[in-house]
């Protein structure tokens, strides 16, 4: 009995598994008949617009802005049209393609040709650059000629055309997408900053334009030319080096800062790039569009220059340069280059920093062209160099405060010091170095205290004054106030420069590599090995003014997010420390004795202030107290660096400004960009002033 009823029990379940079978076969039929038969061209037409890709939105870039607001560089936003692969016949995409560059050229935009055969008004030409290996590259005979070739892509291309000018027209959008190879999810760009006009065109007959697309892209312009173009930097293409290691968010057609506050400030400039969904018939023409993630403007990055004022400081060394190399000052000189760098003494922000020559960095966006970067590259006054802050040179005179201020903190001079300059510093049998006045007049100046020195620029003072405090002390000093070290400026590439000393000497002179008395008198006057960039001698300079606290040198105020929050001061420092690979500032922290100071500062006023002061020339008839130091350095080929190093006013000092000229001849000469740049920061409404050379005793000061 058990067995017949295990087996009853098993047929049951037999029997119910076929019924399921059986009734889930007659749905799935009937569904099928649904989809194929009742609702099958519905759903056949629908299916013809689910071809669907996704596009990129990409992200306006950040702009760049001066303290004031003013927009220095920023993104504009212009149309391209693009093409994708269509599942379309022969003669409608070229039907297509004549149809789409007929409207471009309504508009007057231009589209890519790169197809090298032309068609004069009564001959076929082509272009003769590389055309063996043209020919070779697109299987043609060797003897082709330009007409026989033209035809050969008409008939590759299938194009039923007879007007030659339209055939034409097809094959280069043809040759381009061969070339560059498109498909149904990756297009390639026909035409750049269309007009509205044209886009409007395109979106009311879309099914006459089969592929097309028209995507918004942000272009970069630079909105004032070449001001502060070393500052600024330039953005450009992204090359295969860059793309390879940031694949991950950049495309191969993205561009990247390359130089500049561009370059440095890239990450938060760049903003992230969104997506559009677009879904399009098999024909090719768009049916729906939609976005599935925003895109996210970059950071505008604020500066710490005044833009006004940096345009003064560029024309003002431009002119200087101009005069002295054409004799203006009744000598020339090969003067071609220089720099200039404005500073916040109290707190270290640039308001300018000019750098000659300069360069237009809107011609880097698309790519510079071969006849642009060979002008670039070829000039011997290297343009695309920042010389406030890649170069250095020597500081001549300039440096001499230096070592004024170490020989009274060492107790090696007092204030009351006086040192007979007898004109050669006969010490050593080997090297009597001469104060530059002796050259020039047969004597010496006589006694002088520190005040005096500085005012007159005596040579044989520092050597004396070096000599007997040595140059461990000297470097000490220097190092305080952060000459042979870097600024920590918010730019790449900035030097170091080099403070002479006993350990910098065998690396720079391997043949000469031990220190000897020589080479501290020269150092204690700016020369030896000492060189410095006018950044470094700008933050010198103020720490001069400002009591002898240390500034750091930024160029960057502030960082202001899409959403309106800013980036922390604290951030912003970690960020360019790691990016640049600087280091926090190791040095000795000195308190530096305000007599002393000011004995050294009433120098610098003399400068500018005694008719004997090697710059009174330039600034007799100014309305704002200055102190100042003329500098001549030696410099290779036998020329000589002019330089002047000043700050304003003297009373309350707020800024101070560094001028250099490659070449300049003598350092009263650049302190007339110092004046004219002071002039327009204390709103000095006035006009040069004639110097009566003839009214005060002319000196042509060589320190």
């Amino acid at each position: 009995m058990k067995f017949f009823a295990k087996k009853a029990n098993i047929n049951l379940r037999f029997n119910i598994l076929t019924v399921l079978i059986y009734v889930f076969g007659i749905i799935l039929i009937a569904k099928l008949f649904s989809l194929q038969i009742v609702h099958g061209a519905e759903y056949r037409e629908q299916s013809n617009t689910r071809l669907t890709r996704e596009s990129t939105l990409e992200a306006s870039r950040g702009s760049i802005l001066d303290k004031t607001g003013t927009t220095l560089v920023t993104s504009k936003m212009e149309f391209s049209l693009e093409m994708y692969k269509s599942k379309v016949d022969t003669d409608s995409l070229n039907t297509a393609i004549l149809n789409m560059i007929q409207v471009l050229e309504k508009y007057e935009c231009s589209y890519s040709d790169n197809f090298p055969i032309n068609i004069e008004p009564y001959e076929f030409t082509i272009a003769d650059e590389s055309l063996a290996k043209w020919k070779e590259d697109n299987n043609l005979d060797e003897n082709i000629t330009a007409e026989q070739a033209f035809y050969k892509f008409k008939d590759k291309y299938d194009i039923k055309n007879t007007n030659v000018y339209e055939v034409r027209k097809i094959i280069a959008i043809r040759y381009l997408i061969s070339q560059k190879g498109y498909s149904s999810t990756r297009a390639v760009t026909i035409s750049e900053g269309i007009p509205r006009e044209a886009v409007a065109e395109f979106s009311e007959s879309s099914d006459k334009f089969a592929g097309i697309n028209i995507v918004v892209k942000p272009v970069r312009q630079y909105t004032s030319g070449n001001l502060a173009s070393h500052i600024l930097g330039y953005a450009s293409r992204i090359d295969a080096d860059e793309y390879e290691k940031r694949k991950a968010t950049y495309s191969q057609n993205d561009i990247i800062g390359k130089t500049g506050i561009e370059y440095v400030f890239e990450e938060y400039l760049k903003g992230k790039n969104g997506t559009k969904q677009i879904d399009m018939a098999v024909d090719g023409t768009t049916t729906a569009e939609y976005i599935s993630e925003e895109a996210i403007a970059g950071s505008d990055v604020v500066l710490t220059i005044d833009a006004n004022l940096q345009k003064i400081a560029e024309n003002a060394l431009v002119a200087n340069i101009q005069k002295i190399s054409s004799g203006g000052f009744d000598h020339s000189y090969d003067a071609r280059a220089g720099a200039c760098v404005v500073m916040n003494v109290n707190s270290g922000e640039i308001l300018a920093m000019a750098s000659y020559p300069d360069y237009n960095p809107a011609e880097f966006v698309g790519g510079i062209s071969n006849e642009n970067w060979a002008k670039y590259r070829d000039d011997t006054a290297k343009p695309l160099v920042n010389k406030a802050i890649q170069n250095s040179y020597s500081p001549g005179s300039t440096f001499k405060m230096i070592t004024a201020i170490a020989g009274l903190e060492t107790g090696t001079i007092t204030l009351k010091t006086k040192i007979n300059d007898t004109g050669v510093y006969t010490k050593y049998r080997d090297y009597q170095p001469r104060c530059w006045y002796y050259t020039d007049y047969h004597r010496g100046h006589g006694y002088l205290d520190v005040s005096g020195a500085i005012e007159k620029s005596c040579n044989y003072f520092f050597y004396d004054t070096a000599d007997k405090m040595g140059i461990d002390n000297l470097v000490r000093f220097a190092k305080y106030f952060g000459l042979g070290t870097k600024t920590g400026v918010e730019l790449p590439s900035e030097t170091a420069g080099v403070l002479a000393s006993k350990e910098s000497r065998p690396e720079l002179h391997p043949d000469e590599p031990y220190w000897s008395p020589g080479n501290t008198l020269q150092a204690a006057i700016g020369q030896s090995d000492n060189e410095f960039s006018p950044l470094q001698m700008a933050r010198y300079i103020s720490m001069l003014a400002n009591g002898g606290h240390k500034v750091d040198a930024t160029i960057v105020k502030t960082i202001r997010n899409a959403d309106g929050s800013e980036v922390s001061r604290e951030e912003i420092n970690q960020f360019v420390n790691q990016k640049l690979g600087l280091q926090q500032d190791d040095s000795e922290d000195i308190q530096i004795n305000q007599s002393y100071l000011s004995a050294i500062l009433e120098g610098m006023r003399s400068v500018t202030s005694d008719t004997s002061g090697t710059a009174y020339v330039r600034f007799k008839d100014f309305n704002v107290s200055v102190g100042g130091k003329t500098g001549s350095a030696e410099a290779p080929n036998n020329q000589v660096h002019a330089w002047f190093v000043g700050f304003a006013p003297f009373e309350n000092p707020e800024i101070a400004i560094v001028v250099m000229v490659e070449n300049g001849g003598h350092g009263n000469y650049t302190a007339e960009v110092v004046r004219d740049i002071m002039a327009e920061y204390f709103g000095m409404n006035v006009q040069d002033v004639q110097e009566d050379m003839s009214a005060t005793p002319y000196i042509e000061m060589m320190r």
